[in-house]
Protein backbone atom coordinates (compact mmCIF):
# COMPACT_ATOMS: atom_id res chain seq x y z
CA UNK A 1 0.00 0.00 0.00
CA UNK A 2 1.05 3.37 -0.74
CA UNK A 3 1.31 6.47 1.16
CA UNK A 4 -0.31 10.14 0.16
CA UNK A 5 0.56 12.80 2.25
CA UNK A 6 -0.70 16.34 2.94
CA UNK A 7 1.23 19.22 1.30
CA UNK A 8 0.64 22.39 3.52
CA UNK A 9 1.72 25.26 3.95
CA UNK A 10 2.27 28.48 1.83
CA UNK A 11 2.38 27.92 -1.85
CA UNK A 12 5.97 29.68 -1.95
CA UNK A 13 6.85 27.56 0.19
CA UNK A 14 6.07 24.48 -1.15
CA UNK A 15 8.51 22.82 -3.12
CA UNK A 16 11.18 22.71 -0.04
CA UNK A 17 8.39 20.97 1.58
CA UNK A 18 7.15 18.74 -1.27
CA UNK A 19 11.41 17.06 -1.46
CA UNK A 20 11.45 17.11 2.14
CA UNK A 21 7.96 14.56 2.33
CA UNK A 22 8.97 12.57 -1.13
CA UNK A 23 12.61 12.03 0.54
CA UNK A 24 10.71 9.53 2.97
CA UNK A 25 9.28 7.43 0.57
CA UNK A 26 5.67 8.98 -0.10
CA UNK A 27 4.39 7.97 -3.00
CA UNK A 28 1.94 11.00 -3.41
CA UNK A 29 1.29 14.51 -2.50
CA UNK A 30 -2.30 16.37 -2.01
CA UNK A 31 -3.90 19.75 -1.19
CA UNK A 32 -6.74 20.53 0.32
CA UNK A 33 -8.63 23.64 -0.03
CA UNK A 34 -7.72 25.49 3.22
CA UNK A 35 -6.29 28.74 4.02
CA UNK A 36 -4.41 28.55 0.29
CA UNK A 37 -5.55 27.81 -3.02
CA UNK A 38 -5.98 24.25 -3.52
CA UNK A 39 -4.55 23.85 -7.02
CA UNK A 40 -1.17 26.66 -6.95
CA UNK A 41 1.07 24.71 -4.58
CA UNK A 42 0.79 21.71 -6.56
CA UNK A 43 1.56 24.09 -9.88
CA UNK A 44 4.80 24.81 -7.72
CA UNK A 45 6.09 21.41 -7.17
CA UNK A 46 4.92 19.34 -10.32
CA UNK A 47 8.69 19.84 -11.79
CA UNK A 48 10.42 19.76 -8.25
CA UNK A 49 9.41 15.82 -7.46
CA UNK A 50 8.40 12.48 -9.01
CA UNK A 51 5.55 12.24 -6.45
CA UNK A 52 1.93 11.88 -7.67
CA UNK A 53 -0.42 15.06 -7.09
CA UNK A 54 -4.08 15.30 -5.85
CA UNK A 55 -6.40 17.94 -5.07
CA UNK A 56 -8.25 16.29 -1.55
CA UNK A 57 -10.18 17.90 -2.51
CA UNK A 58 -11.22 21.09 -4.91
CA UNK A 59 -14.35 22.43 -3.69
CA UNK A 60 -16.67 22.06 -7.10
CA UNK A 61 -19.43 23.77 -6.77
CA UNK A 62 -18.54 27.14 -7.11
CA UNK A 63 -15.94 26.45 -10.04
CA UNK A 64 -16.85 26.13 -13.66
CA UNK A 65 -15.94 22.64 -14.63
CA UNK A 66 -14.60 24.20 -17.70
CA UNK A 67 -11.91 25.73 -15.20
CA UNK A 68 -11.85 22.51 -13.32
CA UNK A 69 -10.82 20.90 -16.60
CA UNK A 70 -8.54 23.42 -17.52
CA UNK A 71 -6.27 23.57 -14.38
CA UNK A 72 -6.42 19.59 -14.14
CA UNK A 73 -5.10 19.05 -18.10
CA UNK A 74 -2.17 21.66 -17.26
CA UNK A 75 -1.51 20.20 -13.99
CA UNK A 76 -1.28 16.87 -16.36
CA UNK A 77 1.44 18.50 -18.13
CA UNK A 78 3.51 19.87 -16.12
CA UNK A 79 3.37 16.32 -14.03
CA UNK A 80 4.44 14.39 -16.30
CA UNK A 81 0.94 12.63 -15.97
CA UNK A 82 0.90 11.76 -12.57
CA UNK A 83 -1.83 14.20 -11.58
CA UNK A 84 -5.39 13.45 -10.32
CA UNK A 85 -8.47 15.86 -10.02
CA UNK A 86 -10.08 14.89 -6.59
CA UNK A 87 -13.31 16.84 -5.95
CA UNK A 88 -15.98 17.82 -3.19
CA UNK A 89 -18.97 19.36 -2.62
CA UNK A 90 -18.39 20.77 0.66
CA UNK A 91 -21.57 21.55 3.15
CA UNK A 92 -24.42 25.18 2.29
CA UNK A 93 -23.09 27.23 4.52
CA UNK A 94 -19.80 27.59 3.12
CA UNK A 95 -21.14 27.44 -0.34
CA UNK A 96 -23.67 30.25 -0.19
CA UNK A 97 -21.55 32.33 2.57
CA UNK A 98 -17.91 32.19 2.12
CA UNK A 99 -18.02 31.25 -1.08
CA UNK A 100 -20.84 32.64 -2.49
CA UNK A 101 -22.33 30.23 -4.84
CA UNK A 102 -25.52 28.88 -5.28
CA UNK A 103 -26.67 25.68 -3.13
CA UNK A 104 -28.48 22.66 -5.34
CA UNK A 105 -28.98 19.07 -4.00
CA UNK A 106 -24.84 18.02 -4.06
CA UNK A 107 -25.32 14.52 -5.04
CA UNK A 108 -26.93 15.62 -7.98
CA UNK A 109 -24.75 18.54 -8.74
CA UNK A 110 -21.72 16.97 -8.53
CA UNK A 111 -22.69 13.74 -10.52
CA UNK A 112 -23.20 16.66 -13.03
CA UNK A 113 -19.98 18.64 -12.57
CA UNK A 114 -17.47 14.84 -12.38
CA UNK A 115 -19.30 14.29 -16.18
CA UNK A 116 -19.03 17.93 -17.88
CA UNK A 117 -15.28 17.88 -16.64
CA UNK A 118 -14.75 13.97 -17.54
CA UNK A 119 -16.77 15.24 -21.49
CA UNK A 120 -14.69 18.13 -21.43
CA UNK A 121 -11.54 16.00 -21.20
CA UNK A 122 -12.87 13.43 -23.45
CA UNK A 123 -13.31 16.31 -26.34
CA UNK A 124 -9.82 17.54 -25.70
CA UNK A 125 -8.17 14.11 -26.06
CA UNK A 126 -10.27 12.73 -28.87
CA UNK A 127 -10.94 15.80 -30.76
CA UNK A 128 -14.74 14.64 -30.09
CA UNK A 129 -17.21 17.58 -30.36
CA UNK A 130 -17.97 18.55 -27.31
CA UNK A 131 -21.68 18.47 -26.55
CA UNK A 132 -22.93 18.53 -22.82
CA UNK A 133 -26.06 19.56 -21.47
CA UNK A 134 -26.83 19.02 -17.85
CA UNK A 135 -29.51 20.69 -15.56
CA UNK A 136 -26.62 23.29 -14.07
CA UNK A 137 -24.37 23.62 -16.72
CA UNK A 138 -24.40 23.54 -20.38
CA UNK A 139 -20.76 22.96 -22.50
CA UNK A 140 -21.22 23.27 -25.94
CA UNK A 141 -18.84 25.69 -27.41
CA UNK A 142 -15.45 24.63 -28.35
CA UNK A 143 -13.33 26.41 -30.78
CA UNK A 144 -9.85 25.40 -31.69
CA UNK A 145 -8.56 28.22 -30.58
CA UNK A 146 -9.48 26.95 -27.16
CA UNK A 147 -8.46 23.42 -27.54
CA UNK A 148 -5.58 22.36 -25.66
CA UNK A 149 -5.01 19.42 -27.90
CA UNK A 150 -4.23 15.99 -26.72
CA UNK A 151 -2.83 15.59 -23.73
CA UNK A 152 0.68 13.15 -24.03
CA UNK A 153 -0.21 11.83 -20.75
CA UNK A 154 -3.91 11.20 -21.56
CA UNK A 155 -6.34 12.80 -19.27
CA UNK A 156 -5.80 12.99 -15.52
CA UNK A 157 -8.36 10.88 -13.16
CA UNK A 158 -11.59 12.44 -11.71
CA UNK A 159 -12.17 11.23 -8.36
CA UNK A 160 -14.74 12.07 -5.97
CA UNK A 161 -14.81 12.24 -2.11
CA UNK A 162 -17.77 11.14 -0.45
CA UNK A 163 -19.27 10.19 3.23
CA UNK A 164 -22.95 9.28 2.84
CA UNK A 165 -24.31 6.84 0.69
CA UNK A 166 -25.85 8.79 -1.91
CA UNK A 167 -22.56 10.63 -2.81
CA UNK A 168 -20.87 7.53 -2.21
CA UNK A 169 -22.81 5.33 -4.79
CA UNK A 170 -22.60 8.62 -7.23
CA UNK A 171 -18.94 8.33 -7.13
CA UNK A 172 -18.83 4.60 -8.13
CA UNK A 173 -21.15 5.19 -10.51
CA UNK A 174 -19.39 8.40 -11.89
CA UNK A 175 -16.00 9.05 -11.35
CA UNK A 176 -12.62 7.43 -11.78
CA UNK A 177 -12.35 7.11 -8.09
CA UNK A 178 -13.68 7.65 -4.56
CA UNK A 179 -11.95 9.50 -1.68
CA UNK A 180 -13.30 8.09 1.31
CA UNK A 181 -13.53 10.79 3.94
CA UNK A 182 -11.31 10.87 6.74
CA UNK A 183 -13.88 11.21 9.29
CA UNK A 184 -15.11 7.06 9.89
CA UNK A 185 -14.76 4.34 11.65
CA UNK A 186 -13.80 0.51 10.48
CA UNK A 187 -17.57 -0.22 11.12
CA UNK A 188 -18.90 3.25 9.34
CA UNK A 189 -16.50 1.98 6.14
CA UNK A 190 -17.82 -1.24 6.59
CA UNK A 191 -21.18 -0.92 6.82
CA UNK A 192 -22.15 2.28 5.21
CA UNK A 193 -19.25 2.73 2.56
CA UNK A 194 -18.62 -0.43 0.67
CA UNK A 195 -22.18 -1.56 0.29
CA UNK A 196 -22.93 2.38 -1.21
CA UNK A 197 -20.22 1.33 -3.49
CA UNK A 198 -21.22 -1.96 -4.71
CA UNK A 199 -24.64 -0.48 -5.64
CA UNK A 200 -23.25 2.60 -7.51
CA UNK A 201 -20.73 0.08 -9.17
CA UNK A 202 -23.97 -2.18 -10.35
CA UNK A 203 -26.39 0.68 -11.39
CA UNK A 204 -23.39 1.86 -13.71
CA UNK A 205 -22.70 -1.62 -15.26
CA UNK A 206 -19.34 -1.21 -13.66
CA UNK A 207 -16.47 -4.07 -11.82
CA UNK A 208 -14.81 -3.44 -8.66
CA UNK A 209 -11.80 -3.00 -11.16
CA UNK A 210 -12.84 0.10 -12.72
CA UNK A 211 -13.20 2.22 -9.71
CA UNK A 212 -10.10 3.36 -7.20
CA UNK A 213 -10.92 3.79 -3.85
CA UNK A 214 -8.84 5.95 -1.63
CA UNK A 215 -9.60 5.51 1.84
CA UNK A 216 -7.83 8.26 4.18
CA UNK A 217 -6.65 8.40 7.78
CA UNK A 218 -6.43 10.48 10.97
CA UNK A 219 -3.08 9.59 12.33
CA UNK A 220 -1.92 10.24 16.23
CA UNK A 221 1.65 8.79 15.46
CA UNK A 222 4.62 8.83 18.13
CA UNK A 223 7.11 6.64 19.18
CA UNK A 224 7.54 8.09 22.73
CA UNK A 225 4.84 9.06 25.44
CA UNK A 226 5.84 12.93 24.76
CA UNK A 227 5.19 12.39 21.37
CA UNK A 228 2.15 10.38 21.34
CA UNK A 229 0.44 12.89 24.01
CA UNK A 230 1.15 15.57 21.38
CA UNK A 231 -0.44 14.00 18.80
CA UNK A 232 -3.42 12.70 19.80
CA UNK A 233 -4.10 16.13 21.39
CA UNK A 234 -4.06 17.67 17.33
CA UNK A 235 -6.05 14.72 16.52
CA UNK A 236 -8.78 14.95 18.93
CA UNK A 237 -9.12 18.81 18.25
CA UNK A 238 -10.03 17.71 14.69
CA UNK A 239 -11.90 14.84 15.37
CA UNK A 240 -14.10 17.26 17.55
CA UNK A 241 -14.39 19.66 14.68
CA UNK A 242 -15.79 16.92 12.23
CA UNK A 243 -18.05 15.31 14.84
CA UNK A 244 -19.86 19.06 15.67
CA UNK A 245 -20.62 19.24 11.80
CA UNK A 246 -24.70 17.33 10.91
CA UNK A 247 -23.21 15.67 7.80
CA UNK A 248 -20.77 13.59 10.02
CA UNK A 249 -23.26 12.66 12.27
CA UNK A 250 -24.08 9.27 10.94
CA UNK A 251 -20.65 7.79 11.42
CA UNK A 252 -21.04 9.07 15.11
CA UNK A 253 -24.87 6.78 14.80
CA UNK A 254 -23.06 4.32 13.63
CA UNK A 255 -20.84 3.77 16.89
CA UNK A 256 -24.17 4.51 19.09
CA UNK A 257 -22.24 7.97 19.62
CA UNK A 258 -25.32 9.83 18.42
CA UNK A 259 -25.76 12.48 21.30
CA UNK A 260 -22.60 13.65 20.56
CA UNK A 261 -22.85 15.50 17.16
CA UNK A 262 -25.69 17.87 18.86
CA UNK A 263 -23.59 18.74 22.00
CA UNK A 264 -20.23 19.28 20.36
CA UNK A 265 -22.18 21.49 17.67
CA UNK A 266 -23.52 23.68 20.30
CA UNK A 267 -20.20 23.83 22.08
CA UNK A 268 -18.65 24.94 18.38
CA UNK A 269 -21.07 27.78 18.76
CA UNK A 270 -19.79 29.05 21.77
CA UNK A 271 -16.18 28.65 20.94
CA UNK A 272 -15.44 26.33 23.73
CA UNK A 273 -12.76 24.18 21.88
CA UNK A 274 -11.14 22.63 24.89
CA UNK A 275 -14.90 21.98 25.98
CA UNK A 276 -15.38 20.39 22.58
CA UNK A 277 -12.07 18.24 22.81
CA UNK A 278 -12.61 16.96 26.44
CA UNK A 279 -15.52 15.13 24.92
CA UNK A 280 -13.19 12.62 22.34
CA UNK A 281 -12.26 10.09 24.77
CA UNK A 282 -9.19 7.08 24.11
CA UNK A 283 -12.36 4.97 23.01
CA UNK A 284 -13.66 7.21 20.71
CA UNK A 285 -9.89 8.01 19.29
CA UNK A 286 -8.91 4.39 18.39
CA UNK A 287 -12.34 4.03 16.82
CA UNK A 288 -12.02 7.13 14.73
CA UNK A 289 -8.45 7.65 14.03
CA UNK A 290 -4.64 5.48 14.28
CA UNK A 291 -3.01 5.60 17.13
CA UNK A 292 0.55 4.05 17.59
CA UNK A 293 3.99 4.36 16.72
CA UNK A 294 4.65 4.17 12.92
CA UNK A 295 4.26 0.36 12.66
CA UNK A 296 1.53 0.09 14.70
CA UNK A 297 -0.41 2.49 12.69
CA UNK A 298 0.45 0.55 9.51
CA UNK A 299 -0.77 -2.60 10.76
CA UNK A 300 -4.09 -0.50 11.71
CA UNK A 301 -4.40 0.87 7.81
CA UNK A 302 -3.84 -2.68 6.90
CA UNK A 303 -6.79 -3.95 9.32
CA UNK A 304 -9.21 -1.31 8.19
CA UNK A 305 -8.44 -1.18 4.36
CA UNK A 306 -6.15 -4.46 3.01
CA UNK A 307 -8.49 -6.18 1.92
CA UNK A 308 -10.72 -4.26 -0.26
CA UNK A 309 -10.92 -4.23 -3.92
CA UNK A 310 -9.32 -1.05 -5.38
CA UNK A 311 -7.41 -0.07 -2.77
CA UNK A 312 -3.57 0.09 -3.12
CA UNK A 313 -2.80 3.34 -1.45
CA UNK A 314 -4.03 5.41 1.85
CA UNK A 315 -3.97 9.31 2.83
CA UNK A 316 -2.78 10.34 6.11
CA UNK A 317 -3.45 13.38 7.97
CA UNK A 318 -1.44 14.52 11.08
CA UNK A 319 -3.47 17.27 11.96
CA UNK A 320 -2.14 19.77 15.03
CA UNK A 321 1.33 18.47 14.63
CA UNK A 322 4.48 17.69 12.90
CA UNK A 323 5.57 14.09 13.18
CA UNK A 324 9.73 13.37 12.72
CA UNK A 325 9.72 12.76 9.07
CA UNK A 326 11.97 9.47 10.24
CA UNK A 327 8.77 8.67 11.63
CA UNK A 328 6.71 9.08 8.39
CA UNK A 329 9.58 7.37 6.46
CA UNK A 330 9.13 4.16 8.69
CA UNK A 331 5.22 4.29 8.33
CA UNK A 332 5.91 4.61 4.34
CA UNK A 333 7.94 1.76 4.64
CA UNK A 334 5.90 -0.60 7.09
CA UNK A 335 2.90 0.22 4.43
CA UNK A 336 4.71 -1.04 1.49
CA UNK A 337 4.40 -4.77 1.89
CA UNK A 338 0.63 -4.23 2.55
Amino acid sequence: MLLDLQLDGRPDQARERARALAATGAAGLFTFEGPHDVFLPLAAVAGEVDADLMTNVAIAMPRSPMHLAHTAWDLQLMSGGRFRLGLGSQIRPHIEKRYGARWSPPAARMREIVAAVRAILHSWQSGERLDFRGEHTTHTLMPPTFVPGPNPFGPPPVLLGALGPLMTRTAAEVADGLLVMPFHSHRHFRERTLPAVADGLAASGRSPGDLAVHPQAIVAMGRTDAELTAARAGVRGLLAFYGSTPAYRPVLDVEGWSDLQPELNRLSKTGDVAAMTALVDDRMLATLAVTGTPEECAAEIGRRFGDVPGVTRVCCYFPGYDPPLDQVAALAEALRPL
